[in-house]
């Protein structure tokens, strides 16, 4: 059944926000501020023969110019590898590269001083292939690492798959390449630190991790994390680029000097594109062997990834992309290598897919390879192989089952009953004249969380307020996917209150509890049961509470009410405005927590990934895309977009669907428009005029833009729901490459450039000409 009944579709955030009332980190400029930038290399790779800073400090309005020199404590950076510098002192590795640091009175004496910087740098030969990268002759990027520029490899195994393709009736095979990805997001990476006369030291930052931010902060500058504050308002946007530091670092060092003075700082558009976090670009050779009756067997993947010149999260990136290697489907045999390399290209980091994108790019390519050798229908090889509750996935975890055991057959079932689906050769017949159309669809699941070894962890803090309304301490950024909006809702439905009786504090590390990361799927799961944990602690203080007050001997009878707690024996009622004005604040108060359940017996394999390795919950779906070839100009249009989704009980059905639509936008960026065009090291589609993303205009209206969301429950988490903000990013990606096979009549592997994303319309014209030919 298809859930079309949940939620009032207001998200609590919405008036402030469309009325510009809201406040982002980008809007909070205390007056007599200071503005502070980076000077970036500007070369990929390069000793540093010279800073000299004298003539910027000469600039009228220039307060300070730092360097290495001026940097306390280790100068790295790093969430799990602490090997980014802060400042550079001898050498760069990438062209955003920071070599100092300028703090001035305004903007404009900012732009002087920093133009006033002289640098003389030294070229290194530079590297910009992953895969030259590993060759024993290669320019290393850190000439200190023990293995070169390998920065992280593993094995994920099941079964014999050397031994099962001897048995395989159909092989296929294919190498595809998915590029950098940038993440766009609308608010810039940016943020005020101000050291208070206290030494506690003040922030307000775009971030995705304000409590883990400290302690990145005080291992890089020699700092007490305990001694810093840090407030993460609204974000205009993340998807993992602002999951790690940014300009944290740097605006410490700015304040440590400057005490007592607000510093702020913003990157430009470009300065994001030279010195932010990327998608990796990844190049993944693959092998797929079945059964003459379609049934997979065995699976060979081999992938690599472009790290940058930095470690950043590659290696977690590298292990998630290995773990769902094998897609959503049961294949006995499976053998997975990944290496992740060092490169003088920009740093890969955390975005929305998390090395899933690439991997399911791959492996749903394979499938299309796979049905063409067996002549049979792609969906229905897909719905032959799909996993099912108790099974075993590509790595050997069971399959989790939930109570109504929705899953990717579900999904494929509700995606192949669509008219986009049933309809598509009649649809396909109507094209107008000089286009060509094709639909494609896909299966795609997405992990949620952290995974084992790494305690996914929230606690939440509930006050009833002395007005007689209550505060959510919210630990968790939101950056626009609405978790704040949710965590309202979830508290609102436990406590039987309106929603309007709740206010959500965004986080800040002085009043709010600890808590991980934006990130991972797990915002809403993990807080969310911390808060409900809460939410029950509160509805029992309450009842006891006004059992005082009405004279009550069972305070199990009391109910609360919107506004109140009543007795239904005596019909009467305590206000909850009365009721905490008898509560000193502490007994108005409940805080609880919660960490994610991890798989209790792992596989032994993926002995390489201490952290994050295997993940015990998925989000399943499935992806119907609908193309329009154009035949004179070669451009693609995405006509038509399905996802179904299950992804636990759906609270918020608008909330849904605005994460499916704007994942699937991304994912259609990724597969038609985004293109970094590096040259050796260099981003030649460093600005909005040359980095096209999707428009209004290139995305379908509704309704083909369509979303299902299906009848789901996970039994762990909050009132049912399982994350789903990363899982409709995968679909569109193989869906459009499959889509435009059927459009064209041929296999994409066929064409220039045809296994690898961006697809574009200069290759759908080469192929053409050579149809006609």
């Amino acid at each position: 059944m298809i859930r079309t009944d949940a939620g009032s579709g207001v998200r609590q955030d919405a008036l402030t926000k469309a009325a510009g009332r809201e406040r982002y980190s980008i809007d909070e400029t205390p007056p007599g501020c200071l503005w502070a930038g980076a000077l970036r290399a500007g070369v990929p790779h390069a000793r540093i023969v010279r800073v000299d800073t004298d003539a910027a400090r000469r600039v009228p309005g220039v307060v300070a110019v730092l360097t290495r020199a001026d940097v306390p404590g280790t100068n790295r950076q790093g969430i799990v590898h602490k090997d980014q510098p802060v400042l550079c002192g001898e050498r760069v590795r990438h062209c955003g590269d920071p070599v100092a640091l300028v703090v001035a009175e305004s903007r404009e004496a900012l732009a002087a001083g920093l133009g006033r910087i002289h640098t003389e740098f030294s070229p290194l030969p530079g590297v910009f292939d992953p895969a030259a990268a590993l060759l024993p002759e290669a320019p290393l990027v850190h000439s200190d690492h023990a293995g070169g520029n390998l920065l992280a490899q593993g094995l994920m195994e099941k079964g014999d798959a050397s031994a099962a393709f001897a048995d395989c009736a159909a092989i296929v095979s294919g190498r595809f390449e998915t590029p950098m990805q940038d993440h766009v997001f609308l608010e810039p990476p940016n943020g005020l630190a101000r050291l208070r006369p206290s030494g506690v030291l003040e922030m307000i930052v775009s971030t995705q991790a304000p409590f883990r931010d400290r302690f990145e902060i005080a291992h890089a500058l020699g700092l007490d994390p305990m001694r810093m504050r840090i407030r993460a308002p609204f974000l205009g946007g993340g998807f993992g680029g602002k999951d790690g530091a940014t300009v944290q670092c740097l605006l410490a060092l700015a304040a440590l000097h400057l005490p007592g003075r607000w510093v702020k700082m913003v990157w430009s558009r470009e300065e994001t594109f030279l010195a932010g976090y990327k998608r990796h670009a990844a190049v993944v050779d693959i092998r797929l062997g079945a059964d003459a009756d379609g049934a997979l067997r065995a699976l060979a993947c081999s992938m690599l990834f472009d790290a940058g010149p930095y470690a950043h999260l590659s290696a977690e990136i590298m292990a998630l992309g290995m773990e769902h290697a094998a897609g959503p489907y049961r294949i006995p045999h499976t053998r997975i290598e990944g290496r992740c390399a060092h490169t003088n290209n920009p740093v890969g980091g955390a975005f929305r897919g998390f090395g899933v994108v690439q991997a399911t790019f791959a492996i749903e390519r394979a499938l299309d390879a796979l049905a063409r050798r067996l002549d049979r229908d792609p969906a229905e090889l897909r719905r032959q192989n799909a996993l099912h509750p108790g099974e075993l996935n590509g790595v050997g975890v069971p399959v989790e089952s939930g109570t109504l055991g929705t899953d990717v057959a579900a999904c494929l079932d509700a995606a192949m009953a669509h008219p986009f689906w049933t309809e598509r050769e009649a649809w396909q017949r109507a094209a107008p004249p000089l286009t060509r159309r094709g639909v494609g669809l896909v299966a795609t699941h997405n992990a949620m969380g952290y995974g084992r070894g790494l305690p996914d962890h929230a606690a939440a803090k509930l006050e009833l307020t002395r007005h007689g309304g209550f505060r959510i301490y919210n630990s968790v950024p939101d950056m626009g996917q609405g978790n704040a909006a949710a965590f309202v809702t979830l508290a609102a439905q436990a406590l039987q209150q309106p929603e309007t009786a709740f206010e959500c504090l965004q986080p800040d590390t002085a009043r709010c509890l600890p808590a991980g990361s934006s990130s991972a799927s797990r915002t809403t799961y993990t807080f969310g049961n911390a808060l409900l944990r809460a939410c029950r602690s509160m509805a029992e203080k309450l009842r006891a509470r006004a059992a005082l007050v009405l004279l009550c001997d069972d305070p199990e009878r009391l109910r609360l009410i919107p506004g109140a707690v009543h007795d239904p024996v005596s019909d009467r009622s305590v206000p909850l405005p009365f009721l905490a004005s008898l509560l000193p604040r502490d007994d108005r108060l409940c805080i609880d927590q919660f960490t994610m359940p991890v798989v209790q017996n792992p596989p032994d394999t993926g002995r390489e990934f201490r952290l994050g390795f295997p993940h015990r919950f998925y989000a399943y779906g499935a992806c119907v895309c609908g193309v329009e070839v154009d035949v004179l100009t070669g451009q693609i249009r995405l006509a038509r977009c399905l996802e179904t989704v299950a992804c636990g009980r759906v609270l918020s059905l608008v909330g849904v669907e605005q994460q499916l639509h704007g994942a699937a936008a991304q994912g259609a960026g990724l597969a038609l428009f985004e293109n970094m065009a590096l040259n050796a090291g260099r981003i030649g589609g460093a600005t909005l005029s040359a980095y096209l993303i999707p428009t209004a205009l290139d995305l379908p209206d509704l309704p083909d833009f369509a979303c299902l969301t299906l009848d789901d429950d996970e039994p762990t988490g909050p009132m049912g729901l399982k994350g789903m903000g990363e899982i409709g990013i995968h679909g569109p990606g193989p869906a459009l490459a499959q889509a435009l096979e059927h459009a064209l009549g041929m296999p994409l592997e066929a064409m220039p450039g045809g296994s690898r994303l961006p697809l574009s319309p200069e290759a759908v014209l080469a192929a053409l000409e050579g149809i006609s030919s």
